[in-house]
């Protein structure tokens, strides 16, 4: 599964109510239930998020936290080109899909549903992930 960054920022900011799922998806992959990629750009946007609100330190003790247990996505320009193919209307959203597909996951986990609507790598809330087989 590739982990959009609102569901890292819901965790590292404990933003209610959606930290609750986010917390308990990221504790299941750290413990190895499940597999989780990250987008590149994903890491520089949470961090930046992250900093505003909680200082350099702390958000950079989160991604590194963070990079002991998921992966990063590879990134390339056909991975941008694909992106940019998509018919979708938000650009990062497509990069999005564009890193899921090359890392491979079968699921993108997301607050976001409706963004994905035309995703050919189908979007699931962290709910959902939790209560679907990891």
């Amino acid at each position: 599964m590739l982990l959009d960054t609102n569901v890292l920022v819901d965790a590292a900011l404990d933003r209610q109510p959606h930290s609750a799922s986010a917390l308990d998806l990221l504790d299941r992959v750290e413990d190895g239930e499940a597999q989780a990629f990250v987008a590149w750009h994903s890491v520089a946007t949470c961090y930046y998020v992250v900093a505003r609100s909680r200082g350099d330190a702390a958000a950079r003790e989160f991604v590194l936290d963070l990079m002991r247990y998921v992966s990063v996505a590879p990134a390339s320009a056909d991975a941008v080109r694909f992106a940019a193919s998509l018919p979708m209307r938000d650009f990062e959203d497509a990069m999005q899909v564009a890193a899921a597909q090359a890392c491979g996951a079968r699921r993108i986990v997301t607050r976001n549903l409706r963004d994905f609507t035309n995703s050919p790598i189908p979007a699931v809330s962290p709910g959902q992930a939790l209560a679907e087989p990891l």
